[in-house]
């Protein structure tokens, strides 16, 4: 039986039983390659086109998802402003843009203020990102300026979501113990290597991490770190379950990752496959994990 049909009966029946409260889904990528240059989408062309609100909304149907977390898309550098007011303009359209998380370059230090300045001129702007997985340095987010950089959020009263690949996290542990008074998001639950079904020194390096009551463990990201062919939601299980045991629920959020998400499958399957691998879980948690705590976090209802 085709993915397509086991999908569309899944779907179905979720439909009868869909959750009695809304989603938030903290990590929603929106991208118009027609507007603006996205330089990583050259080694992607299953990507390289737009990928608008109106995508989105169809792919998540019919989840009831009522609050959106942008994030950045790493257009180019010189563009990340301009995308940022893309976005503000498209969030005057559509109420369920709840929060902005745009590029900052915190790596320049002192001249990273003017961008933080401008971005504090819109409400909707709550954190900021810049991506650290690809840097060749592992060692990246150690240069101090950049440490600096991540301090100074605290002032401003931004996030800041980190993202890197599991082989940084040691160095992350140390970025972080620097910066205990800024709020970080870790995307992606850190990106373990699903795929070949390794899971030290991440567990461990991850129950560190947990220890910093300022970090907080976005649960996305997940089935495109897997087979992108073969991956199963039986997989995905044992990651879930320890970065559940690391955060508790009151430090977990819910990400849909889209439209990166669809290399390995359909927005639906992976909400599905998470809501199977946390059916044990209580109403009350699962309400913290898929609205709660972004709300809390990006601060959604300000």
């Amino acid at each position: 039986m085709s993915i397509e049909v086991l999908l569309s009966r899944y779907m179905s029946q979720k439909e009868k039983n869909m959750p009695d409260f809304p989603i938030s889904d903290a990590h929603v990528h929106l991208w118009d390659t027609n507007r603006f240059t996205y330089p990583w989408l050259n080694d992607l062309p299953a990507l390289k086109r737009p990928f608008l609100l109106n995508d989105y909304l169809a792919a998540c149907h019919p989840i009831p998802v009522e609050n959106i977390v942008f994030m950045q898309c790493d257009a180019a550098s010189d563009q990340s402003m301009d995308e940022a007011r893309w976005v503000m303009d498209l969030a005057k359209e559509e109420p369920k843009i709840k929060a902005i998380i745009p590029w900052a370059p915190l790596e320049r230090g002192e001249d990273s203020k003017a961008v933080l300045e401008e971005y504090k001129k819109c409400p909707l702007i709550k954190g900021v990102r810049r991506l650290i997985q690809s840097e060749p340095d592992p060692a990246f987010c150690m240069q101090p300026d950049f440490v600096w950089g991540v301090q100074m959020l605290a002032e401003y009263d931004l996030s800041f979501d980190i993202c890197i690949s599991h082989e940084q996290l040691k160095h992350t542990l140390k970025m972080v113990d620097q910066c205990q008074d800024t709020i970080f998001i870790l995307d992606h639950i850190g990106k373990p290597d699903i795929k070949n079904s390794v899971t030290e020194p991440w567990k461990n390096e991850l129950k560190t991490l947990a220890e910093f009551s300022n970090v907080h463990c976005k649960i996305s990201g997940m089935i495109t770190e897997a087979d992108h062919e073969n991956w199963t939601k039986e997989t995905l299980k044992p990651y879930i379950e320890h970065v559940v045991e690391c955060f508790g629920f009151d430090r977990v959020l819910y990400g849909g990752d889209w439209p990166v998400v669809t290399l390995a499958g359909e927005y639906r399957q992976w909400f599905a496959a998470l809501e199977w691998a946390l059916s044990g879980c209580r109403p009350d948690e699962l309400k913290k994990l898929f609205h709660g705590n972004a709300v809390h976090v990006y601060k959604l209802d300000e």
